[in-house]
């Protein structure tokens, strides 16, 4: 997923991306040590999503960026 597409989403769909794409890493995890594992570039690709994720949303903790109301994550313009 482009960063461009989570900036879209407000903050509750963002973290619930998040819950998804840790139920499916653990999924493929548990798939990989049972060998049933059909796509291994997947549990890659689901990493670095995660890892935009949770960026964005330490962005917004440190005020960088914040959440608007509805689905438009809006950047703070103040230059101190």
């Amino acid at each position: 997923m482009k960063v461009d597409a989570l900036r879209d989403l407000s903050r509750d769909e963002v973290l619930q991306k998040k819950i998804e794409i840790e139920e499916e890493l653990f999924n493929l995890r548990l798939k990989k040590k049972t060998k049933q594992a059909q796509n291994p570039v997947r549990e890659r690709t689901l990493r670095r999503d995660r890892a935009r994720i949770l960026t964005l949303l330490r962005e917004d903790e440190l005020g960088k960026r914040q959440f608007a109301e509805g689905s438009r994550l809006i950047l703070d313009k103040k230059k101190e």
